[in-house]
């Protein structure tokens, strides 16, 4: 059975002839792809089979139709989502800095035109960040026009707290470039306020015209901030009271006494994410390697937030060997040949 939502044979039945039948065919498949991803569960892989068969092209004579089809299909799906796969960290963190510092300087940002960035903290992206640092010291980048939104921040936890998040920031990555504090934007976990608080950093990213790229990473479960498992895929940025795994993986940080650890958070939401232009998620190291098979080889499912961005129409993967180790070989010599 076609599932629901797949393109049917009668909308195939009555594709103009000449030279405009390519436009009708795409025309067909980017409505039938809007429909089919709306519903959880889906995935690249279905939306692929379903939309193949042969059954749909059965009544046209010109048999090229349905080649020409597959290759549209093709070329869509590898721009919809590419998995960038590195030697290991170092190269990993590299290529993303690039990618970023080419983004900005073929936006060509100005007084009138800043270029919106979304940022993640953790782990992951200190390298990311090291290298960023490093191409503005050498004069290739600057960020004087360009404004910042960070994903999340502990409630609770005063700013200058060395495991706060607008710590991290500014210690790792603020003070190192000349963008302007004004335009850095954290969310304030020790607001009077907390839902005004989100509510407020939601109108903020509208007024700055969305976000053109947003960064993320993600946890060996597959949250996305502090979207954990279970997460509304639709969510908008707003308090979370942390999972009991999140809080005993962050003790590290706070000298191992839970006591410390801090038990709620702001964070943007999945769908907060899902609005910007772009995303790139960051993934390394063997112990995320079963969450990057979650997020790109089965459906999307709210246990596993990262495999929302399956929906999103430009994503970037971009990962080292350590977390492939999940996937099928097949996948991983797909994209390495997808350039």
């Amino acid at each position: 059975m076609m599932p629901e939502n797949c393109i049917k044979p009668q909308q195939c039945s009555s594709l103009r002839t000449g030279k405009n039948w390519k436009r009708h065919v795409l025309e067909i498949w980017i409505n039938a792809a809007k429909r089919f991803f709306r519903t959880e569960g889906n995935s690249f892989r279905n939306f692929w089979r379903c939309t193949l068969r042969p059954e749909v092209f059965k009544n046209q004579q010109n048999r090229s139709c349905t080649l020409m089809f597959q290759l549209l299909v093709l070329k869509l799906c590898i721009t919809i989502m590419r998995l960038v796969i590195l030697e290991n960290y170092e190269l990993a963190s590299e290529w993303a800095a690039k990618y970023i510092c080419n983004r900005i300087i073929q936006f060509k940002p100005g007084q009138d035109r800043y270029f919106t960035l979304g940022l993640p903290t953790g782990s992951t992206p200190l390298g990311c960040y090291k290298k960023l640092i490093e191409y503005h010291k050498s004069g290739d980048l600057s960020f004087k026009y360009v404004k910042t939104f960070n994903m999340d921040e502990y409630v609770g936890l005063p700013r200058n707290h060395p495991e706060s998040y607008h710590s991290y920031m500014w210690n790792n990555f603020f003070k190192h470039i000349d963008i302007d504090p004004n335009n850095a934007h954290i969310l304030d976990g020790n607001a009077t306020d907390l839902q005004a608080e989100c509510d407020a950093f939601e109108k903020k990213i509208k007024e700055a015209g969305g976000i053109d790229l947003f960064v993320g990473g993600i946890g060996p479960d597959g949250h996305i901030a502090f979207n954990e498992p279970g997460s509304s895929l639709v969510s908008r940025t707003r308090l979370k009271t942390l999972a009991m795994d999140t809080i005993l993986a962050n003790a590290k940080y706070f000298d191992g006494d839970l006591s410390k650890v801090p038990t709620m958070a702001l964070t943007v939401g999945v769908g907060t994410v899902m609005d910007a232009r772009e995303v790139m998620i960051l993934i390394t190291g063997a112990h995320k390697a079963f969450a990057l098979y979650k997020a790109i080889e089965e459906g999307v499912n709210h246990m596993w937030t990262v495999s929302a961005f399956q929906q999103h129409p430009r994503t970037i993967f971009v990962c080292d060997e350590d977390a492939t180790l999940e996937l099928r070989v097949k996948t991983v010599k797909y994209f390495k040949e997808v350039k």
